[in-house]
């Protein structure tokens, strides 16, 4: 089966800043991405509809037989009747699931031009990503949904250095506590009564780390020493963190090593919290924040007491930098500096309270192509036109 994953324009510009650099079935959410999500459901080849400018590093491969069209946004329903659904469409169809398009069959110019020959319907609840902060509200529940229905049949054991509590399987007899192989987890309390603990493969837990489940770190990430992980947090690939961290998402690749507070929060790739970095997530009058929306040029009202740091990729903070409140940080940024920034910081800014200044894209892609070596990796010329198009489109 041939499936795309096509970004609803309307929905990817909401997600700036984190869409700014990837589409949006590639955001993780629980222990996958959403495009990971879809491959467990339907396998098949996939690819992506997305913007412009990142369609040379994430192509649209259409078929000239049967193509399935997936809405990015959608988290899936893992029942049988929603995967029927889906694979029943036949071109020129298109699922609904209340007022939104879930899939449909045919080409790309049927989505723009609304040209569907039968509309479906499911009457199931799904799970949309249409905002950055539903991936942190969502968070817990996907963890939850990804353990029941990933491959966990080679966890390893639980070294006698660690402390479990809690039940490790739950009434259905399905583990609570995951350990791949590879991974190292010593001294550590886990609390698995409030949820499961996933650890993937080569990931280290080293001592002191206090677990309280519903969380996921993910492969060759580390939780240096005395972290406090609360519920309902993930940590993506390659990824160093300590701390405390509660309710964050942190998509891989970024690294926030010290002490410092993390939580309601989403946290793109190659980032960097220095020591003592702190983010706020309630405000001390306990009042509904605002959060700046890309699409409306203005900070939007929301219905949220907790929220916490959005930050793309590629920024970072020096040590002790204080975040207030829901702060909205874009692409490439470099924060520092006493006292608090304002909760929206463009792309390439770099700076703090006092104020700041746009930052060269040639100095850009040299801390960049630095930080990505650490990591073994390196910066394509696809990745160099895309930062160069994200780039022209900063606000300063």
């Amino acid at each position: 089966m041939n499936i795309i994953l096509f970004d609803a324009p309307e929905v990817r510009e909401n997600l700036l800043p984190l869409s700014f650099t990837r589409p949006v079935a590639d955001f993780r959410v629980g222990i996958t991405t959403i495009r990971e999500k879809w491959e467990l459901l339907l396998p098949g080849s996939y690819s992506y509809l997305t913007a412009d400018y990142l369609s040379e590093k994430y192509p649209m491969n259409a078929a000239d037989g049967k193509n399935l069209f997936v809405a990015g946004h959608i988290i899936p329903d893992y029942s049988e009747s929603f995967r029927d659904a889906i694979l029943s469409l036949g071109k020129g169809e298109v699922l609904k699931c209340g007022d939104e398009t879930v899939a449909y069959c045919g080409d790309a110019a049927m989505l723009q031009n609304g040209e569907f020959t039968a509309v479906k319907t499911w009457d199931g609840q799904l799970t949309a990503i249409r905002h950055a902060y539903d991936i942190f509200l969502n968070n817990g529940a996907q963890i939850e949904k990804d353990f029941a229905n990933i491959d966990l049949s080679d966890s390893q054991p639980l070294s006698d250095t660690n402390i479990l509590i809690g039940n490790p399987v739950d009434a259905a007899g399905r583990p609570l506590l995951y350990i791949a192989p590879g991974a190292t987890v010593e001294g550590a309390i886990i609390n698995v009564k409030s949820g499961p603990v996933y650890i993937g493969r080569d990931a280290e837990v080293m001592e002191g780390c206090c677990l309280r489940g519903p969380v996921a770190l993910c492969e060759h990430s580390v939780f240096n020493m005395g972290t406090k992980v609360y519920p309902a947090t993930t940590v993506g690939p390659w990824s160093k963190m300590g701390g405390e961290l509660n309710n964050a998402v942190i998509f891989g690749y970024s690294n926030k090593a010290h002490d410092g507070f993390l939580g309601n929060a989403v946290v793109g790739e190659w980032c960097n919290l220095g020591a003592d970095c702190v983010a706020s997530n309630l405000k001390n009058d306990y009042s509904k924040v605002r959060v700046w929306n890309y699409a409306t040029r203005r900070f939007d009202r929301t219905d949220l007491q907790f929220c916490g740091l959005i930050m793309a990729d590629h920024s970072k903070a020096g040590i002790n930098t204080m975040f207030n409140t829901a702060t909205v940080v874009g692409v490439g940024c470099n924060i520092h500096g006493s006292g608090f920034p304002r909760t929206f910081i463009p792309s390439f800014s770099e700076g703090g309270a006092a104020g700041f200044t746009a930052v060269p894209l040639k100095k850009f892609f040299d801390i960049a192509e630095r930080v990505m070596a650490r990591r073994h990796k390196e910066m394509t010329e696809a990745d160099r036109r895309i930062f160069e198009t994200i780039y022209g489109l900063a606000e300063k």
